[in-house]
């Protein structure tokens, strides 16, 4: 595919700075750029890389608007160069129908235009709507949905009822619908408490590999529209996420905990159960998250607290050891002043 600048800056709606005739064959990072390439500045500390760069244009922001070689400015550059980068790389859509050696139950019913590979299976009642692909080794449960344009890729196991929305991504090891983690003591006893809800993943979700999104008790874990889930991710029994969230890799939230839209979960942050976490919360990596959070404000921390007094709490760590010393000595001398005072006051 080759396209001319002007193209691609119309198709990101930028504006081209010096020759938009210039064709572009391919993409590339800034450092591994050649000539018919087009790369992205983002950060503006890379500027300097606009005189050493072999790219033949470059992404940058609206505020640069002269350089040696042919530019695309724009608001967002990484977002710019992402849609290019899709432009280059997306392959179109050719299905292959359903292999022989996939076992089907009778009662599924299919769209247009699937693929469905070697050694799938899918259960009793399912209905898989059109261009949806199963690489080998997915396994669907019975009374199970998947909706248009979504992709499983190998080894995905989705349990009976499992609800997949449109244009969803599950990576390999993916586990939707295991049964919830919930026991109550009989004496000593631990007696599982019957997880016969569902999942319900909404449309545009991604959700990284080996991770593992549990049914709920009753009703429904749900996981919003456009919410970005990263690899070894473990959702508990009646969970809902709220839209275009983003979970990192490594975050555990547990049963019945409500997270709010555009929420961000960096890695290896906990969260315990039944809490509720407002809109635009950020909450910053290997924090444990032990009481609600109210929207729109950044937390850091075990147990968290406000980013801003977790940095003042940071800076006072290391001078700890100092602190300690300085407090042993005031007591110290403490101690003698009040020995003396006694001995004065026998004397008296």
């Amino acid at each position: 595919m080759k396209k001319k600048l002007k193209e691609l800056a119309e198709f990101v709606g930028g504006t081209v700075a010096g020759d938009g005739e210039v064709e572009i064959s391919g993409v590339a990072s800034i450092d591994d750029a050649e000539t018919g390439q087009i790369t992205f500045i983002a950060n503006p500390k890379y500027l300097r890389k606009l005189t050493e760069t072999r790219a033949s244009a470059i992404i940058v922001s609206n505020k640069v608007t002269a350089a040696d070689r042919p530019l695309i400015c724009t608001v967002d550059p990484q977002l710019a160069f992402t849609k290019i980068l899709t432009l280059f790389f997306a392959k179109p859509y050719q299905p292959k129908g359903i292999d022989p050696h996939a076992w089907i139950s009778p009662s599924v019913q299919f769209g247009k235009d699937i693929t469905i590979y070697p050694y799938v299976y899918i259960g009793d009642r399912c209905r898989i709507e059109d261009r949806v692909i199963l690489y080998p080794g997915v396994c669907v449960g019975e009374d199970s949905v998947i909706g248009e344009d979504s992709v499983l890729h190998p080894n995905v196991t989705l349990y009976s009822g499992s609800i997949i929305g449109k244009k969803v991504i599950l990576h390999s090891g993916v586990v939707i619908g295991a049964d919830g983690f919930g026991y109550v003591k009989d004496g000593k006893k631990n007696v599982k408490i019957p997880q016969v809800g569902k999942v319900i993943i909404e449309d545009d979700v991604e959700v990284g590999a080996n991770s593992t999104i549990d049914r709920a008790a009753l009703g429904a874990t749900i996981i919003r529209r456009g919410v970005k889930i990263d690899n070894l991710v473990q959702v508990a029994h009646g969970v809902e996420i709220g839209e275009d969230s983003i979970i990192v890799a490594q975050v555990g939230i547990a049963g019945s905990t409500k997270i709010g839209k555009n929420v961000i979960l960096a890695g290896q942050v906990g969260v315990i159960d039944h809490l509720e976490i407002g809109d635009n919360v950020m909450v910053g990596p290997q924090s444990g998250v032990g009481q609600n959070l109210p929207p729109n404000q950044i937390f850091t921390g075990t147990p968290v607290i406000p980013h801003r007094d977790y940095l003042r709490v940071a800076t006072t760590f290391p001078k700890l050891p100092e602190m300690r010393r300085t407090l042993t000595d005031i007591e110290n001398r403490m101690r003698k002043i009040e020995e003396r005072l006694s001995i004065k006051e026998k004397e008296k």
